[in-house]
């Protein structure tokens, strides 16, 4: 099998996210070696939970380095499909959300928005999430350009509607349960306060708010391309499906780890409410991208598995077989 060299275009994307990852992996070393450097409270970095979600969010950050390496070599072609797909769709659906929402905080509010933290120093939150914004730009595109070489049949236009029932079945399901996710996220971003403490509603921000914003509109909209996915073949529907998924199933399983542990990052606040729907995101998100992953394997012939024939040779019917004393002719 011919591997397709990278182009400088895509060499180029995962330089800039492997460079955009060494000051957050140098930050997280530091605090996980007992040097809490930026950090206004230092004691909070001796909890167990704290020690956990470093590292876990260290290992998370490796990933996309090794990820990014992955995208500029020939062997970054021959790995398990899972094996990217996977940490891509959960990786840029994180990313998405600081990708989004920072423009708007920062157009909003200015640089200031930094500088409001009452755990972190100013200079660690610009760091931190330039940073992420970085590795949010250029890990789409390396992946694009990435998936462009590997699976160009998925960047091609037109595809038949998909008769598999099950589809449809969970595409309506999903669209129900995000218009419910998102639309509760939209409803408390413009004001709503059923199901939140008052404590929450007096600790609501801006920033908070155009967080939600961005959630309900991304849900909601990937819900919708996955339908619009099941009517036929269009790249803009499978790039939307994929981040509406993604973003559902990583926001949702990040939350639901936070409120698990417990830690200093948790709400004081009695959350049931959002806690709920946090909880179906991942839900939701977990199905549609399953589902979402079928799909494409039915579009992409994958599963059709036929017997091997002579080149030349054509599919053979009952009808054209001869009885056995047809003899030389």
């Amino acid at each position: 099998m011919d591997v397709p060299q990278a182009g400088i275009g895509r060499v180029t994307a995962a330089a800039v996210v492997m460079a955009a990852t060494l000051p957050y992996l140098t930050i997280k070393i530091l605090w996980l070696t007992g040097h809490p450097v930026g950090v206004l409270d230092p004691s909070l970095m001796n909890s167990g939970t704290m020690v956990g979600l470093n590292a876990m969010t260290f290992g998370m950050d490796l990933v996309g380095l090794c990820l990014a390496l992955a995208f500029t070599t020939r062997w970054g072609m021959r790995l398990p499909a899972w094996l990217v797909l996977l940490p891509v769709w959960v990786g840029v659906a994180l990313l998405a959300q600081i990708l989004i929402a920072l423009p708007l905080t920062l157009l909003l509010q200015g640089p200031g928005v930094f500088f409001t933290g009452d755990m972190l120093e100013g200079w660690v939150y610009l760091v931190v999430y330039g940073g992420f914004s970085l590795q949010g730009v250029g890990l789409a595109v390396a992946f694009a350009l990435y998936a462009r070489d590997r699976w160009p049949w998925v960047f091609a236009y037109g595809a038949a509607r998909t008769a598999v029932p099950f589809q449809h079945v969970v595409g309506r399901g999903s669209l129900l349960v995000t218009v419910i996710v998102g639309g509760a996220n939209l409803y408390w971003a413009l004001g709503g306060t059923a199901g939140l403490d008052p404590a929450a509603v007096a600790a609501r921000t801006l920033t908070g708010t155009i967080t939600q914003v961005v959630a309900g509109v991304i849900v909601i909209g990937g819900a919708v391309a996955y339908l619009c996915l099941l009517r036929g073949h269009t790249p803009w529907a499978v790039a939307v499906a994929w981040l509406g998924s993604g973003y559902l199933f990583a926001w949702g399983l990040y939350s639901m780890i936070l409120v698990v542990t417990a830690g200093p990052l948790t709400p004081k606040a009695p959350m049931v409410a959002t806690h709920l729907v946090e909880l179906f995101s991942m839900l939701t998100g977990l199905v549609l991208g399953l589902a979402g992953a079928f799909l494409l394997i039915e579009r992409s012939g994958g599963g059709v598995v036929e017997a091997a024939q002579d080149p030349l040779e054509g599919p053979q019917r009952e009808g054209d077989r001869e009885p056995a004393d047809a003899g030389d002719r």
